[in-house]
């Protein structure tokens, strides 16, 4: 596979060979190899030692970063009555309930996350088939089904980020973007794994991370050393 002359040269900003301990100093060689346009997402790639097909190692939850992820998250959630105003008042972009499901159901996904209160599932199971191939579907265990939609509402728009490990155990995440400094994205980082390494499954033996790699949008990969990741 050919490759661009941009992406050519940045590859000669980072040792191949090197798996980095110093995050401030990988997320820099990131951010110089960075060569879009845009402000690209930085992101990255942890393999678990786990096997996502047993239900006690499937590895999945939510972090707040401290730095957000430098992207406007448009919130829809259902709820009625007073948690309606309450999810109004916090910042969402759409709270309904019937209507709302109706307009999803019609094709309408013009929002990026979905928080419901524990009442209104009933109703919104009914757009499983839609939403959970979008990763669209609240879930109580990262915290998008809630009574407190307030909360939640402020954490997903301040830069909440959702994360479920996949089938070749591998859990990918956005930390921030190339605009950020190397410090907040280090710090952004750094909280993402501190949740990783508490969410460890009991039933996991050896080695729990086993490769991490950072990079931007179509940028090389900066490998990590797993073990300073891991304590």
């Amino acid at each position: 596979m050919s490759r661009g002359k941009k992406y050519v040269e940045s590859i000669k900003l980072v040792d191949r060979q090197k798996r980095y301990s110093d995050i401030v100093e990988a997320m820099t060689i990131v951010k110089n190899m960075t060569t879009t346009k845009f402000d690209a997402s930085v992101d990255v790639a942890v393999r678990l030692g786990v096997d996502p097909r047993h239900a006690d190692q499937m590895v999945r939850g939510a972090v707040v970063l401290p730095h957000g992820i430098g992207k406007t998250v448009r919130v829809l959630v259902f709820a009625q009555g007073d948690k309606e105003k309450e999810a109004l008042e916090a910042g969402a972009d759409f709270v309904g309930a019937d209507d709302l499901i109706q307009k999803i159901q019609e094709g309408w996904f013009d929002f990026d996350k979905v928080i419901a209160t524990p009442d209104m599932m009933g109703k919104v199971g009914r757009l499983g088939r839609v939403l959970g191939p979008r990763g669209l579907m609240p879930n109580p265990k990262v915290g998008t089904v809630t009574p407190d939609v307030a909360r939640a509402v402020k954490e997903t728009k301040a830069g909440r980020v959702e994360f479920r490990v996949e089938r070749a155990g591998i859990v990918h995440a956005p930390v921030g973007r190339a605009s950020f400094s190397a410090e907040a994205l280090a710090d952004n980082f750094k909280a993402l794994l501190e949740l990783l390494n508490k969410l460890r499954p009991a039933t996991v033996k050896g080695q729990y991370i086993r490769s991490v790699s950072i990079s931007s949008t179509m940028s090389p990969g900066v490998k990590i050393d797993p073990v300073s990741v891991s304590k």
